[in-house]
């Protein structure tokens, strides 16, 4: 088997791509009945006007509705996380805040794992592709 050499802007154009499969897939999943628009109506203000959920919970509404849509991303990846093995899991949770705590650099996961920074740089791009793997091959029945 050959192996090749990837550029740092291939590997990021790769990285970005996963990504972006993943989370269109993880928005797709959210869709079910219980679910609950931030923009549906929930009533009227004194002057008539339809007040939404979105206008009780805050004023700026990208700033709510990105944090709940993360916060369900976040979720929904452990779907897929039971791929990974303990390590991989680990930089993972902590890279992307999965654990709902602040996303930490790979030199704050290495110094946290005492291992250097490459190899967490190593296991994160093995994880990465391990979830995209399982996710490609759960969305397409392949496997």
């Amino acid at each position: 088997m050959k192996i090749r050499k990837m550029s740092i802007l291939s590997f990021f154009s790769v990285y970005n791509d996963i990504r972006t499969e993943i989370l269109m897939h993880l928005r797709a999943l959210k869709k079910v009945k219980k679910d609950v628009s931030l923009h549906d109506p929930i009533g009227t203000d004194k002057e008539g006007n339809e007040i939404t959920l979105i206008d009780v919970l805050q004023e700026d509404t990208e700033d709510i509705a990105e944090a709940i849509q993360l916060k369900m991303e976040k979720r929904q990846i452990y779907d897929y996380i039971d791929v990974l093995d303990e390590r991989e899991r680990e930089v993972i949770v902590s890279r992307f805040g999965l654990d709902f705590e602040e996303e930490q650099t790979q030199r704050e996961i290495a110094k946290e794992l005492g291992i250097s920074r490459s190899y967490v740089s190593r296991i994160e791009k093995r994880a990465l592709m391990k979830l995209f793997h399982e996710f490609y091959k759960r969305t397409h029945g392949k496997g």
